[in-house]
């Protein structure tokens, strides 16, 4: 099976590639705009006729795109997230290779949920920032081309890898500067979010199984369990041997909100900045039957096993 991945080098496309590098039958082709890409394109600035032509000469029988932005103004957002897409689904049309597509969305693209609800595939998306809007408008650009399609919505990725500046990464390193001063106290901010992590390992299981499935339309991929953000930290710091006490703070300072990546508590030592301007609200959880019904998929790493290795990585930075 000829496979085109499409942003393999970042934080997601690597663990894809890998499982796919892993099966024997895959013949992979990574695109993207890294110089150590097979094939260097910039899906947004490039034309569709441009990449339809190396779609005929290549001729795969699967395109998976992991690429995106996560961070940004709303144009940089959409020429990414969207216009990126777009470019993907007219160049397909236009080729003659007839390959599935697998497009990797996003929870965000729900926005707020009711807390203790699951959010299954059939909710009214109504996201609620410009990311999300990104997302879901590549969704339908997706579900709307008429292409043998389906659209993974990943909820909360988690595990090695995970960015320095995410959540998790951010709790991570505020962790880590901690224990490197010796301070007895930690301070952390929007603690009490509740979100479904889900595994990088696990995504990228799913995203195999979805270039293999006939299965179409959208497909959440989560744990299928909300998380809050303070038991995480809890986790994390029994994992990393944190002997200090975690303190939430209950209001937290102007520079600590949305948009700022660090911030130092009253100690001097980093409190995380509130954790997530995803735009879903306090709660998030995946229903995630139909990803067990049409992929044959299940999440097998836990949170701990994946906070272990956020830790790992953080405890080796200098």
């Amino acid at each position: 099976m000829r496979v085109l991945l499409i942003g393999a080098n970042g934080y997601l496309g690597r663990f894809v590639a890998d499982r796919l590098l892993a099966d024997p039958a895959v013949q992979l082709t990574a695109l993207g705009r890294g110089d150590d890409s097979d094939v260097r394109f910039d899906l947004a600035s490039g034309s569709p006729g441009a990449l339809t032509r190396f779609l005929d000469a290549v001729h795969p029988g699967v395109v998976i795109n992991c690429a995106g932005a996560t961070r940004g103004g709303a144009r940089d957002l959409t020429r990414h997230n969207t216009v990126a897409v777009a470019t993907i689904c007219e160049a397909l049309r236009r080729s003659g290779c007839g390959a599935r597509l697998v497009q990797l969305g996003c929870g965000a693209e729900y926005g707020p949920s009711q807390p203790g609800s699951s959010t299954a595939e059939d909710a009214v998306p109504r996201p609620g920032g410009p990311y999300g809007v990104s997302k879901l408008a590549a969704t339908e650009l997706v579900l709307g081309s008429g292409l043998d399609a389906v659209v993974l919505r990943v909820f909360s990725p988690a595990g090695p890898g995970t960015p320095a500046g995410s959540p998790l990464g951010r709790l991570a390193e505020a962790m880590r500067r901690a224990m490197q001063a010796g301070d007895g106290e930690l301070k952390l901010g929007g603690l009490g979010v509740q979100r479904d992590f889900v595994d990088v390992r696990d995504v990228a299981r799913a995203v195999h199984a979805a270039s293999l499935s006939a299965a179409q339309g959208v497909v959440n991929i989560g744990a299928g369990r909300a998380v809050r953000l303070r038991d995480a930290a809890a986790v994390l710091a029994r994992v990393a041997g944190y002997g200090g006490a975690l303190h939430e703070l209950d209001q937290v300072p102007a520079r600590q909100l949305i948009g700022h990546q660090r911030a130092e508590s009253e100690h001097g030592t980093p409190a995380a900045a509130y954790p997530y301007p995803d735009g879903c609200g306090s709660w998030q959880q995946a229903d995630v039957r139909t990803a067990r019904d049409r992929l044959g998929w299940r999440p097998r790493i836990n949170l701990e096993e994946s906070l272990a290795d956020i830790w790992m990585e953080a405890a080796c930075r200098i």
